[in-house]
């Protein structure tokens, strides 16, 4: 909103036209001076008029005429054509989509938290008539009305609420901005609240919350998983009670992958030896197969077998 510089077509019929009447003024000065003097002073008022007359709108603007103070008509896009003195075109209006950011500092929410709150409003005219005529500067009410709704909503709003539902305030932000600019037609398109910045203590105490939460979740789930193996362990159990023939493969397989994982020392329950007749020859066999001739010797002996092949005391 605002004016608009003379264009570069009326500057060029000016001068056309003057220099137009610049040669006849040279030529009726070889008549007479004032006849040559009378010439010069009508092209150059005509020149004046006549390129004051001509005005060209940008294909987004609009221009407000007022005829002797009174409204007369929206002109644009494009080239048009005004009555100079009697026209007035005191406002150009731009009808693009235009974004104006806005902010809220040091304002509480509804749990008393001061915070920083930084948006973008993105609104249009879509009535020139109404935005020049109605409203002395439409571009500062607007800055003035969406600062004023974000203090509102914030005031009106949780913190917690703020910083998890963001879609939420820009919503009725946009609802309430927009039914205070409807009246000057101005039609607000969306809102969007870029950020909420806290104080960094409270930031910092938002941090710890949340990581004890983390850690409190992470307890909850090993504290399950480890009841889930209890209850896998109970059931093995009293599966193996009433087979002792599959405890005894499963305690045979568990000191075989034992040795076979390159153990340097094994230690055996002197009750599991027995069960499992592990001085016997055909437990030995068993044990030992798919273990090299070295380390079932070395278990036969009652010696430890190690990684490297090689006795140890």
């Amino acid at each position: 909103m605002g004016m608009r510089k003379t264009n570069s077509l009326a500057v060029l019929i000016f001068f056309i036209i003057l220099g137009t009447g610049g040669f006849f003024a040279y030529i009726a000065t070889s008549v007479s001076d004032g006849i040559g003097t009378g010439v010069a002073i009508v092209t150059f008022v005509v020149a004046v008029i006549v390129s004051s007359a001509i005005k060209i709108a940008d294909q987004w603007d609009r221009a407000v005429v007022l005829r002797l103070g009174r409204f007369h008509a929206l002109k644009g896009p494009g080239l048009f054509f005004i009555i100079p003195v009697i026209d007035v075109i005191p406002y150009w209006i731009d009808i693009r989509v235009i974004p104006t950011s806005f902010k809220a500092e040091k304002t509480l929410t509804k749990d008393t938290v001061p915070v920083d709150v930084d948006a973008v409003l993105f609104w249009q005219v879509i009535d020139p008539k109404k935005a020049a005529l109605d409203v002395a500067d439409y571009r500062s009410a607007i800055g003035w009305a969406s600062q004023t709704a974000l203090r509102d909503v914030i005031g009106k709003t949780v913190l917690s609420d703020m910083l998890e539902g963001r879609e939420k305030i820009s919503s009725e932000l946009q609802k309430i901005i927009d039914e205070r600019t409807e009246p000057w037609g101005i039609k607000v398109i969306s809102v969007e609240v870029k950020d909420v910045l806290i104080p960094p203590a409270l930031e910092d105490a938002m941090s710890m919350q949340a990581q004890a939460e983390r850690e409190r979740q992470a307890r909850v789930i090993l504290g399950d998983s480890e009841r889930q193996i209890a209850e896998k362990f109970g059931e093995a159990a009293k599966t193996y009670a009433g087979n002792p023939t599959a405890f005894h493969l499963r305690a045979m397989n568990m000191l075989y992958e034992g040795l076979k994982e390159n153990s340097t020392i094994v230690i055996v329950p002197s009750s599991a030896v027995e069960s499992m007749q592990l001085g016997g020859l055909a437990g030995m066999t068993a044990l030992t197969m798919g273990l090299g001739k070295e380390n079932a010797q070395k278990i036969q002996a009652g010696a430890p077998t190690g990684s490297n092949g090689h006795d140890r005391d």
